[in-house]
């Protein structure tokens, strides 16, 4: 819980193959130190801090958005929960932290750091390919001399291939870039066939849409990066397959002239749906966010999250927002929920 003192910022959540256990990551202040980490043995009702059982390392050098992930080794087998970080490598130098657990999160240790891989902002997507290495995507400058993070300070997106489970990662490459466009925090996800991957990206000029570009050869080629839907428009997508097949991701809310910019939101809708633009079913106001004026801290400052479907089809979105209207800065929340046609419980 946020207090008038402390803030509580950027979770991910990650569900173990028990499909009851879960585990969730954040930082102090935004975008600061890694350190906070909890656990849930009970679909996420109630939570136990376990910061103990992480390397002393992970507080003093990872910070910003730690993203937890799972990967599996690619013959199969036990699943293996990663956290990505971005961590101090070198002077004044930053790249991408690895903890991995291979025991469901009783014990975690450090992997070989992978200094190639840009990680100011750590990696957002994760998908396993086909013959079983894992795809990472994250974000790089294209400008490698520039130090800032203005909204012109335009990104690529890159992709990196993991071939033995997560303990090491290939160079990267180019996979999305776009003239005047500042894309970052990939989502991946696949159409229905299994064919297809795509990606879902933040544009982070926000004066347009977000967008979006597909592969049909497991990530050897791209399509050029075009615009989403309106309803679609926001930052940090993340999301899940529905029971019936449809797409529920969540995101911050950025689409000009939505009536709740700013706010943590859902869009609803089928893969045919999103990938040709159409605008899907219906979006779902999350949770209310008070950060901006007159309540204090940056509008619109949430959205970042996990997003899990439960065992019995109910959805749990984890992020953090200013929840309260007072001097109470932000915390991590989950909120639960159904989805049924096009009503939600």
């Amino acid at each position: 819980m946020g207090t008038s003192e402390v803030y509580q910022g950027h979770p991910t959540t990650v569900l173990t193959d028990d499909d009851k256990t879960l585990f969730c990551a954040w930082t102090i202040d935004h975008g600061g130190p890694c350190g906070p980490f909890a656990r849930s043995d009970d679909h996420g009702k109630t939570w136990q801090r376990i910061d103990h059982l992480l390397p002393e390392g992970y507080r003093t050098t990872h910070r910003n958005c730690p993203t937890l992930q799972s990967v599996y080794p690619p013959e199969g087998g036990e699943q293996r929960l990663v956290v990505f970080s971005s961590k101090a490598v070198g002077k004044n130098r930053r790249g991408l932290g690895v903890l991995m657990s291979l025991d469901g999160g009783e014990s975690w240790f450090e992997t070989p750091n992978a200094p190639q891989l840009s990680a100011g902002m750590p990696p957002t997507g994760l998908m396993r390919l086909k013959d079983g290495s894992t795809a990472l995507f994250g974000q790089v400058r294209k400008d490698p001399n520039v130090k800032t993070d203005r909204a012109t300070d335009d990104q690529n997106v890159w992709m990196s291939v993991s071939r033995d489970g997560g303990f090491t990662w290939g160079e990267p490459k180019t996979v999305a870039q776009a003239e005047k466009k500042n894309l970052c925090e990939p989502f991946a996800l696949r159409s229905p066939d299994g064919d297809e991957i795509a990606l879902l990206m933040r544009e982070n000029r926000h004066d347009a849409r977000s967008m979006m570009c597909f592969s049909r050869d497991e990530g050897k080629t791209w399509t050029e990066p075009v615009d989403t839907c309106w309803g679609l428009t926001g930052d940090r997508h993340e999301g899940v397959q529905l029971p019936d097949g449809r797409w529920l991701i969540a995101f911050r809310d950025r689409a000009l002239g939505s009536s709740t910019l700013g706010q943590y939101v859902a869009w609803v809708g089928s893969y045919d749906e999103l990938r040709s633009g159409k605008p899907g079913q219906f979006r779902i106001h999350l949770l209310k966010n008070w950060s901006g004026e007159p309540h204090g801290g940056r509008l619109g400052d949430t959205g970042y999250s996990g997003v899990e479907l439960m065992p019995d089809g109910s959805i749990l979105c984890t992020t953090y927002v200013k929840f309260y209207p007072d001097d109470r800065q932000h915390s991590v929340v989950s909120t639960r929920f159904r989805v049924e046609g096009n009503t939600v419980k």
